[in-house]
């Protein structure tokens, strides 16, 4: 089935063909024209828009369209519920996240992980534990060469000696496999001192850095266990770390805005005046008993809060400024890599989530929910339920009524599933608010190569 998308921004008229992801910018008679262009003959057209445009624009328009629809530009059908990758996907688990630590030295209000224990007791992941799950990895792989570990919490700084002992193990054991493991950490970074950040930056493939923006906004919203701000304990240090960093490898400064600052805008702009280069802000996630949380009636705000960063953004790259923010890069060429975006996350198949005492979950965001608790690592034998696996496993942009007929659907994978779940009680049902700002991303995204294609240097 066919499919475009329009939209006008920041005095642009874009249209997306959503199969073939070819953009075009028109001018006002050829956009007005693709209102009608499917079910009305050219005449009729004509007829329609006679107050607005003459004969000759809106024939013009027409053939302009015709000719792109003859390249194969636009109307294109979607060929990828057949195509090999996606009908013959291999079960290989490709990354893990290591909940090192189920502990915490912030008290982040907004916080999903009830600081950091995921609503169970305080614990450290075991090198044990750590060094069965890498064997896991290695072992159920298949002919994948490079795997993902993410050391993860809670906050993993506060067991970083075994971080350290399995790095050393994957290190160990990789090449003989074949493999290239890549290590990622997540930290909010108070117990960053010179000897870790040496290390990160050596061993790291990426840091994912936690800062909410500016400082007033951070301290609301991410105190330390004795209710001080932590903004001014924790930029020097990230601060270090970057300016430390090697660039062949990765880092983002990753903040969280909520109902308390709407205007993230400002806290990304913020992030690119104390020098960040890859930034990303994510909506906060939790039902409306949350005071924090986002509710419909915020979206209003909250999208013209991202074009109002778009259009700095935009601006920003066309004068060949390198700062990056996360939601606002999109591939928009189809090809292998539009069946890792129809299939998703892979959660609880190529993706997988371990506690420090060895459980199972498909993602770190199922942490806690017994529902989901897959297996044991340290099982004589780790066998994953096929009836959970499988359910997630078919929960791609084609099994999902409200994604088929989305125009969005190559660009957000389908959604989270645990928000599906944890909104809806089901994985096949995405969570409609994320939905909304994932679209408003997506055309954000979309104008900014638009303008770079047009303006950029």
């Amino acid at each position: 089935m066919s499919m475009i998308h329009k939209f006008s921004m920041n005095g642009y008229n874009i249209v997306l063909d959503v199969n073939g992801g070819a953009v075009h910018v028109l001018d006002d008679v050829a956009y007005r024209v693709l209102d009608f262009y499917k079910e009305k003959s050219k005449e009729e057209i004509v007829e329609a828009l006679k107050d607005e445009y003459s004969t000759d624009q809106v024939l013009e328009a027409c053939d302009e369209i015709a000719n792109l629809e003859e390249e194969g530009l636009l109307y294109t059908e979607e060929v990828y519920s057949t195509h090999p990758s996606f009908v013959d996907r291999k079960k290989v688990v490709k990354a893990m996240c290591l909940h090192v630590a189920h502990d915490c030295n912030l008290k982040c209000k907004y916080c999903f992980a009830a600081q950091g224990d995921f609503g169970g007791s305080k614990e450290l992941m075991s090198f044990e534990v750590g060094k069965k799950a890498i064997d896991y990895l290695i072992a159920n792989s298949g002919n994948r060469r490079n795997l993902e570990i993410d050391f993860f919490g809670g906050e993993p700084l506060m067991n970083f000696d075994v971080v350290k002992q399995l790095v050393e193990y994957g290190r160990s054991v990789e090449k003989e496999h074949g493999k290239n493991i890549r290590f990622t950490i997540t930290t909010n970074g108070i117990l960053l001192d010179d000897e870790k950040i040496k290390y990160i930056n050596e061993n790291m493939h990426n840091a994912v850095l936690s800062l909410d923006g500016r400082k007033n906004v951070n301290d609301n919203m991410r105190p330390t266990l004795n209710d001080k701000g932590s903004h001014d304990i924790i930029l020097p240090k990230f601060k270090k770390l970057v300016d430390e960093r090697p660039k062949d490898k990765y880092y983002y400064i990753r903040g969280t805005f909520t109902r308390e600052n709407l205007d993230f805008a400002e806290d990304v702009m913020y992030f690119a005046e104390q020098g960040f280069k890859l930034t990303s802000i994510e909506p906060v996630v939790d039902d409306e008993s949350n005071p924090y949380a986002l509710r419909e009636e915020d979206l209003p705000k909250v999208f013209e809060e991202y074009e109002k960063l778009a259009v700095k953004y935009a601006d920003m790259q066309v004068e060949g400024d390198d700062f990056k923010f996360f939601h606002f890069i999109v591939d928009l060429n189809q090809g292998p890599c539009v069946i890792k975006r129809i299939t998703g996350c892979g959660a609880g198949n190529e993706y997988l989530a371990i506690t420090p005492e060895g459980d199972i979950y498909p993602c770190h965001q199922f942490v806690g929910n017994d529902e989901y608790k897959l297996a044991n690592i340290m099982d004589e034998e780790v066998v994953l339920p096929l009836d959970i696996t499988n359910k997630f496993r078919n929960a791609h942009v084609y099994s999902k009524e409200e994604c088929k007929k989305c125009w969005n659907k190559f660009y957000c994978s389908g959604g989270c599933h645990a928000n599906a779940m944890n909104f809806n009680g089901d994985v096949m049902k995405p969570y409609e608010l994320g939905c909304e700002m994932q679209k408003k991303r997506t055309e954000c995204s979309i104008m900014i190569q638009a303008k770079k294609m047009l303006e950029g240097k």
